[in-house]
């Protein structure tokens, strides 16, 4: 009985959009490479991927009351 394994899941590189193999062979997953990672990770960093707070509240202050 030959029993082969499924195709590799394919999605979207969420750095360049590109297609990205989601296995266990790509170490970088969901990213397609070293490079989308490292650009995904440097912008977490450098807070470029950022939430913003309601007007008025400083999520960092004490004692402002919630």
């Amino acid at each position: 009985m030959d029993v082969q394994a499924p195709d590799p899941r394919i999605v979207r590189c969420p750095a360049c959009g590109g297609p990205s193999v989601y296995a266990p062979r790509n170490a970088f997953r969901p990213f397609c490479s070293e490079r989308c990672k490292t650009q995904d990770l440097s912008a977490w960093a450098t807070e470029r991927y950022a939430v913003e707070a309601p007007p008025g509240r400083d999520a960092d202050d004490p004692t402002e009351s919630q």
